[in-house]
């Protein structure tokens, strides 16, 4: 697959703190690409250099063809941004925000209602249009927001935590119309989150720490080189475990037992036909891939 975005030995400092260090990282056009880092470890600079938002020191940066140097009215167009925190206009109701932001893009008219009415049934707001955005739910606001960010049909979606704060629901419905249109429209979705199941979802990631990346690589190349996989053994006596001389932990009804990798466990359970008769084997999650790579835990927003 063609780079949409290729972004190359990026610096920024901030006086004496440098935000980015010689960053560099592709994304392919129509993946969904992660973008993970605890507070304050450049997500949020880079995403702004990349919307023309924030200066650079050094390095480039080219989206969807268009380097930012030469062009970045022609970046804007290719890009949809949600932001962490809503931008929409709390005092109009939400077709007048969306009618606003789109006569930015020159979209008027029959264009405008076509549009709009495409957006309201992919997101499910048509009952809303008239509600004042301040009244919203959470929720409501979330799916007005990335209405706002399609209107222009980007070929990139942007999304900073998009779903923070919102109900598993709520959170589910987001991510079937993302897919939807990653699978109907071939959208390039570029994502930070604190949610590592969603993470987990991604075709490639990037993790940050201190500016520079620490890890990147599939979730799956992750998870091998970082975590070791997990049997999980069922009506077994503990005695038993014991004899495997691998680290457990007793859980409901079972015991989940610590292994280096896939032939570990294979190893084992040809030595030990007789505990291995109800078992199951797990990678490690994206959250132990954090941890190991950082020395931090992200989860829902805070680090620890």
């Amino acid at each position: 697959m063609e780079n949409i975005i290729a972004i190359n030995h990026l610096n920024k400092s901030f006086d004496e703190v440098r935000a980015v260090q010689d960053l560099s990282f592709r994304v392919k056009k129509g993946e969904l690409f992660a973008f993970l880092g605890v507070n304050g470890a450049g997500k949020s600079t880079t995403i702004n250099i990349m919307c023309g938002q924030l200066s650079r020191d050094s390095g480039s940066v080219i989206i969807g063809g268009n380097d930012l140097d030469r062009n970045v009215d022609g970046i804007k167009r290719e890009l949809g941004v949600v932001f962490q925190n809503s931008v929409l206009d709390m005092a109009l109701n939400v077709r007048e925000n969306l009618e606003s932001r789109a006569a930015l893009y020159g979209i008027y008219g029959e264009a405008f209602r076509t549009r709009l009415s495409e957006l309201a049934r992919l997101l499910d707001f048509e009952d809303l249009m008239k509600r004042t955005v301040g009244k919203l739910s959470g929720g409501q606001r979330r799916r007005i927001d990335i209405a706002r960010a399609l209107l222009h049909r980007p070929r990139i979606l942007i999304l900073d935590e998009p779903t923070t704060g919102l109900d598993p629901q709520t959170r589910n419905i987001l991510w079937n119309v993302i897919s939807d249109l990653r699978k109907n429209e071939n959208l390039t979705v570029f994502l930070t989150t604190h949610y590592m199941e969603e993470a987990a979802d991604a075709d490639y990631v990037v993790i940050l720490d201190g500016g520079k990346i620490a890890a990147e690589g599939t979730p799956l190349e992750l998870k091998n080189q970082y975590t070791g996989d997990y049997i999980t053994i069922y009506g077994v006596e503990e005695e038993k475990i014991r004899l495997l001389g691998a680290d457990y932990v007793p859980i409901r009804d079972a015991f989940r037992v610590s292994v280096p990798d896939t032939a570990a466990a294979t190893e084992l359970i040809i030595r030990y036909p007789d505990i291995f008769r109800d078992y199951e084997i797990t990678k490690g999650k994206m959250d132990d891939v954090f941890l190991a790579v950082t020395g931090k835990k992200l989860t829902g927003g805070a680090v620890k």
